[in-house]
């Protein structure tokens, strides 16, 4: 553009003199023709050079300015206690699953390990009564149960004897009557200790097994319970992350529900720009924006994540005598790549390029 006024305006101090020559040159009719061409020349080469100069209309780019937003999470347990180790420090990057912090892990270790003698307790309850009686007391019952054969076959003999006998009038009835009677009492008795074996070989009975399986039930929950709690102590990471502020250091009673520590994932940092009403048509959730920013080595991709339904004036965070008094729409976004997240620190003010 310099260039172009610097020849301009040589052209024109040369009209101005060709315009001095040509009055002054008036008298002389022969070289009047001549300055004409001269001066028809001149204002061709002006027009050339306008041309060849126009500097052509550059679009300029939309662009917003905004600011990083950073959601933390922070980090408590259900339990109160002393803390005993902290296994991170200020700005440390974790991994998912790695342990945070640890609480005293008493009375709860206490807790599980009488959970467990009581489920043990249980357990045996339920397999003694799944058993039938004790081998020394299953003997018993058997020879018993031999030698009500053994009497039982003695009966037979002698019952056959004295039919024998009453056949022959040998005997009275009475006596026959009375063989018989031993003999069916002996098979009785028998009867009875075949029972009592079969019995003495069978578990308890199913209503004391159910009884005894819910009790065994009940330990196993209580055992959970109590590991459930005694993990309450140990806090590990659900995902990865940033670690940006502690609260509490080893030796330090932590309060139920107090947070220890927070953290700041790459996924929930997001950037937060205000749009005017008039350009809110042109920004739409899902669309890719260009983010600059200090410091950053080329432009981050962003896509937009949320409009805000309401309108609002300019926030101070991003005043300027250009923007008072404006009303606004809040328009966040987040990187689309995970590493580029962590280059950007909440606070930090960045420009969104609509492309």
């Amino acid at each position: 553009m310099t260039s172009f006024h610097s020849r301009f305006k040589k052209i024109v101090i040369l009209f101005i003199l060709l315009v001095i020559v040509w009055q002054v040159l008036e008298r002389r009719p022969d070289l009047k023709e001549r300055l004409l061409e001269k001066v028809t020349d001149g204002w061709s080469l002006v027009q050339q050079t306008v041309t060849q100069t126009e500097v052509p209309a550059v679009p300029e780019e939309v662009i917003f300015q905004g600011y990083v937003e950073g959601e933390f999470v922070h980090l408590a347990t259900s339990v109160a206690g002393n803390l005993r180790k902290l296994a991170v420090q200020r700005g440390d990057w974790v991994k998912k699953g790695e342990v945070l912090f640890d609480l005293d892990t008493e009375p709860e270790a206490t807790a599980v390990r009488e959970a467990q003698e009581r489920l043990q307790v249980a357990l045996a309850r339920r397999n003694d009564l799944q058993k039938g009686q004790r081998p020394l007391e299953i003997s018993v019952i058997e020879a018993r149960l031999t030698r009500a054969k053994t009497d039982l076959e003695l009966a037979k003999l002698e019952q056959a004897r004295y039919e024998k006998l009453y056949r022959q009038k040998v005997v009275q009835e009475e006596a026959l009557d009375t063989a018989r009677a031993t003999t069916q009492r002996h098979e009785s008795t028998l009867q009875e200790v075949m029972a009592q074996l079969q019995t003495a070989k069978l578990a308890a009975r199913e209503d004391l097994i159910v009884a005894a399986e819910a009790e065994v039930a009940v330990a196993q929950t209580v055992v959970e319970k109590a590991q459930w709690w005694l993990a309450q102590k140990q806090v590990k990471t659900s995902q990865a992350g940033q670690v940006v502020d502690i609260f509490y250091y080893p030796g330090e009673w932590v309060p139920v529900g107090n947070p220890v520590l927070s953290l700041l994932p790459p996924t929930q940092i997001k950037v937060r720009f205000f749009v005017p009403e008039t350009l809110l048509g042109g920004i739409e959730v899902g669309q890719r924006l260009g983010l600059r920013c200090d410091g950053c080595a080329k432009n981050i991709v962003v896509s937009v994540s949320y409009v805000s339904p309401q309108a609002e004036y300019t926030p101070p965070v991003i005043y300027s005598r250009e923007n008072r008094a404006k009303l606004v729409y809040m328009v966040e976004a987040v990187p689309v790549k995970k590493e580029e997240a962590i280059k950007l620190h909440p606070g930090q003010p960045v420009a969104v390029v609509v492309p």
